[in-house]
């Protein structure tokens, strides 16, 4: 095999390394995609429990109406001692 012939071995060797490691690149930016995507849809499932729980709280609470504007009072008093910047 002369040095042409033996260029061009090695140049298609190369060339076909690196579209294998493209397409293996891609698959695993891929999954991470996909992980990213189920993180944030676990995130909001937990922001969502939580915000039931309080609803469940609130319908099934026994004080009545009158300590629930008490506690809304109380919040609002708090953030405007804070000022508008809430801190």
């Amino acid at each position: 095999m002369g040095w042409a012939e033996m260029t061009v071995v090695i140049v298609a060797i190369v060339m076909i390394g690196r579209v294998l490691k493209a397409r293996y690149d891609q698959q695993d930016r891929s999954d991470t995609a996909e992980e990213i995507e189920t993180r944030r849809a676990e995130e909001e499932v937990r922001q969502l429990k939580e915000r039931i729980a309080v609803l469940e709280r609130v319908i099934t609470d026994t004080n009545g109406a009158s300590n629930l504007d008490r506690e809304i009072e109380a919040l609002r008093d708090g953030n405007r001692d804070r000022g508008p910047t809430g801190r």
